[in-house]
């Protein structure tokens, strides 16, 4: 089933539904370090598979004290269960890594700020926004309501300030505006660590090596010509024999 997402830009509307569900933990006893995968939405609901907060508890009581990478790729969900994960990785005793595998939505985005360290793949998005609900009611039911999501959002502005670069008004700005972010823009308001591209990085390291060796050649060159000019010097310096003739 389809589901179209309450954001203001539904351009991605497409591409997150595309997104597998899917919630699995790597924990080889021979390892030092577990996986845990967040593909899908986030909390209990009715339309299929999902990651709840219980989900993640039981699997971090499985792992026990090692490092940790957490791979994302979610629209979002539940804001209560994204807070409930965020804070029981937060307390993990080993090294949380999150990776941003594809989209980092909404709530998902407050699990990713669980991370010592948050690594943005290439192409990846990071999405920031209001808290938000359906509610029934009279008047003072709606007041109440907006109070919560008030208090709620408030609190997940403080998670998002933890490791934000800029100022608490700036990041309200932006929640407020529901901002999309890409990795490059998720690293400059500091909300991830770096990106992580192996292509770009191999071309580097590719390009480096040319200059080193061009560089190599260059002072073969040199050397060799120095040696030449040495030798020939010599050769012109020499006492050159007489012959005798009979």
């Amino acid at each position: 089933m389809k589901r179209k997402y309450g954001f203001k830009n539904s351009a991605y509307n497409e591409k997150l539904n595309s997104i597998p569900n899917n919630f699995a933990v790597k924990n080889e006893d021979s390892s030092k370090e577990a996986e845990i995968i967040i593909y899908g939405e986030i909390g209990d609901t009715w339309f299929e598979d999902s990651t709840s907060a219980i989900d993640v508890d039981n699997a971090l009581k499985e792992i026990g004290d090692k490092d940790i990478i957490v791979r994302l790729n979610s629209p979002g969900g539940s804001a209560f269960d994204g807070v409930s994960i965020y804070n029981r990785l937060k307390q993990h005793k080993g090294k949380v890594t999150v990776y941003v595998d594809g989209y980092a939505c909404s709530s998902a985005s407050i699990i990713a700020m669980a991370g010592d360290e948050v690594i943005m793949g290439e192409g990846s998005m990071l999405m920031i926004h209001e808290a938000s609900t359906v509610a029934w009611g009279n008047k003072g039911d709606f007041r109440d309501t907006a109070d919560m999501l008030q208090e709620l959002e408030s609190g997940i502005i403080d998670i998002y300030m933890n490791k934000a670069k800029v100022s608490r008004e700036e990041i309200t700005d932006m929640v407020n505006a529901e901002t999309w972010m890409s990795s490059k823009k998720a690293i400059e308001v500091g909300l991830a660590d770096k990106l992580i591209s192996s292509t770009v990085e191999d071309k580097k390291e590719i390009e480096n090596l040319k200059k080193t060796i061009f560089n190599m050649q260059k002072q073969l060159e040199t050397l060799t010509l120095s040696t030449n000019i040495v030798e020939n010097n010599k050769e012109e310096t020499k006492p050159k024999k007489l012959r005798r003739f009979l």
